[in-house]
């Protein structure tokens, strides 16, 4: 964000002394202990952020690809200065306590990031991203500081084979539903858990964090047509670190030339077109607050419904990110929907060139991973969003490896995802059902829990093309069927979703793009007058700060 004026002076005089000014030989002390030289300092000061975290594989690979971005920047006469925040596995934590950490640790991040920069004053950064909320993290900091920067994708993670097929972890998660309804034999779960991860990187799918670095090169704000390749290409990867550490110590422009409302409803409109993840919608609003953008929910689901799939790629379609940079890589994509007019190709890249240029030389659709926008994968997108009198601020609906655009059924209303997903291992779940869950926003949860746990079942037990889900809280890009997330006001902010009670017909229905609750209005209004919000779960620690900060989903779910 912009400076005061005299702070902003103060920073520059901090800036011009750290060479020879005498009140500033503590710090050229300090740096001489990291064998840099103080005359270097007069070069660009370049911060390099890692998410590199040993307690999942998404990351993994963040310390080696940080090393070769530093030789990047230093081989362009510039220092780098490496350093480290935190990312949270969704996949680890995901159906426990643990998962309410997840959408948190996205601000934590993104915090990080600008603190490290407020202390340090970098005239650029790198930043190296991986997993879910480490990507829009580092452009919600990006977005405050302003200052040329580049972002790296580490990369997906190659998908397991199983029986001759492709698997990734959403293969593990619907097994896991299977095996407790002995629909598949637990050696064939054990096997398939053996196999699904095979190796670094994030998840093999176009799940949210596939998604997110995706959506990168729709922004202009890393190379084109890299985010894709194999996180173990350790070799590869490195040399596109360290030429990514150069051209940071080269920039001018600062990061927001690159996070605009025209940059943004680009990526939006990439999301759609990959059959990506609801996150990418909130994500893209929470940038898009800290850049200062005007942006609304309704704006983004246009841009969706403008937009077809031209990519098959799992939940949705057939293959993996992988198979899409064997396919060309998103510029494929890119020059697509350019051509179509639903990506502004004026805008820039950090190489230089204008989206368009960058995209020009993309390989034609392979009619497999990739499709003509003429002749698309699928006409409409699997990103939708729905108002009524079930949520009058907006919700988004995934509808992804399910024909399903319609779906009315008796509400069976739960308090917390623990609870329903033991209704559905009970068996206590029929077809034509819809999975109420509530208290699971950013607030109520507080974290805004993914469901993957519970959409995962259902479709482990059978019950995929039956059952929808609606929630105040989130889905993981995994997430198949027709599935309703981001209910908002949410409830315990005094939502509708609040008080609805068991048994009560909801219909969603994508076409009409409504999700209604079929009761009489005025018996609505009085049941919401007389609803008091339930105890917070958490009043302490970082959980009670989150719950008392964090704004609705409907605008990114950021702090206030």
């Amino acid at each position: 964000m912009a400076q005061p004026p005299d702070l902003d002076a103060a920073r520059r005089r901090a800036r011009e002394t750290l060479v020879d000014d005498i009140g500033r030989a503590g710090a050229r002390s300090h740096f001489r202990a990291m064998g840099i030289d103080p005359e270097r300092l007069s070069g660009p000061i370049v911060g390099i952020a890692s998410m590199w975290t040993g307690t999942m594989p998404c990351n993994l690979t963040h310390r080696e690809l940080a090393a070769a971005a530093a030789g990047g920047v230093e081989a362009a006469g510039g220092v780098p200065l490496p350093f480290n925040t935190i990312a949270v596995s969704d996949n680890q934590t995901q159906g426990t306590p643990g998962m309410r950490a997840s959408l948190v640790s996205r601000e934590l991040i993104a915090d990080s990031v600008e603190l490290m920069d407020v202390a340090h004053d970098f005239d650029a950064l790198v930043c190296i991203v991986g997993c879910d909320k480490t990507v829009p993290a580092a452009l919600m900091a990006l977005a405050r500081v302003d200052k040329p920067a580049v972002v790296i994708y580490s990369g997906p993670m190659r998908a397991g084979t199983w029986h001759g097929d492709v698997a990734t972890i959403q293969d593990v998660w619907e097994a896991v539903g299977a095996t407790r309804q002995g629909r598949l034999a637990r050696a064939e779960l054990d096997e398939l858990e053996r196999v699904a991860c095979p190796g670094p990187g994030t998840c093999a799918g176009n799940f949210t964090a596939n998604t997110m670095g995706l959506a990168l090169e729709f922004l202009g704000i890393t190379p084109l047509g890299r985010t894709m390749v194999p996180a173990d290409a350790l070799d590869e990867r490195a040399a596109d670190a360290a030429a990514c550490g150069a051209l940071a110590a080269r920039l001018a422009s600062g990061a927001r030339a690159f996070l605009d409302r025209r940059a943004l409803l680009n990526a939006m409109a990439g999301i759609a077109a990959s059959g990506g993840s609801t996150n990418g919608i909130l994500h893209l609003l929470a940038i898009a607050r800290e850049a200062g953008v005007p942006l609304t929910m309704h704006e983004l689901v246009a841009t969706c419904d403008a937009t077809p799939v031209i990519a098959s790629l799992t939940p949705g379609g057939r293959y993996v990110a992988t198979d899409l940079h064997a396919a060309g890589g998103v510029p494929v994509l890119i020059r697509e929907l350019v051509a179509a007019g639903l990506v502004d190709g004026e805008a820039p890249t950090v190489e230089g060139a204008t989206l368009a240029e960058a995209s020009a030389a993309a390989p034609a659709p392979d009619g497999a991973v990739t499709y003509a926008f003429a002749a698309p994968y699928k006409a409409a997108s699997g990103l939708v969003g729905l108002r009524g009198n079930l949520a009058p601020d907006g919700a988004v609906a995934k509808v992804a490896g399910t024909e399903r655009r319609r779906h009315r059924g008796p509400a069976r209303v739960f308090e917390s995802e623990e609870a329903c997903i033991t209704a559905v291992h009970a068996g206590a779940i029929a077809p034509g059902d819809v999975l109420v869950i509530r208290n699971e926003g950013p607030a109520g949860g507080p974290g805004m829990r993914e469901m993957l746990s519970v959409t995962a079942a259902v479709v482990g037990v059978g019950l995929g093309e039956s059952v929808t889900l609606v929630t105040d809280g989130r889905f993981s890009g995994a997430t198949r069927g027709l599935m309703v997330g981001h209910v908002a006001p949410e409830a315990v902010r005094g939502g509708p979703i609040a008080v609805v009670r068991e048994g009560e017909q909801v219909t969603v229905d994508v076409d009409e793009r409504s999700l209604r609750l079929h009761v009489d209005d005025d018996e609505l209004a009085a049941r919401l007058a007389a609803f008091e919000s339930p105890p917070p779960r958490v009043t302490g620690g970082v959980l009670g700060r989150y719950a008392r900060l964090v704004g609705s989903a409907s605008e990114g779910a950021t702090l206030h």
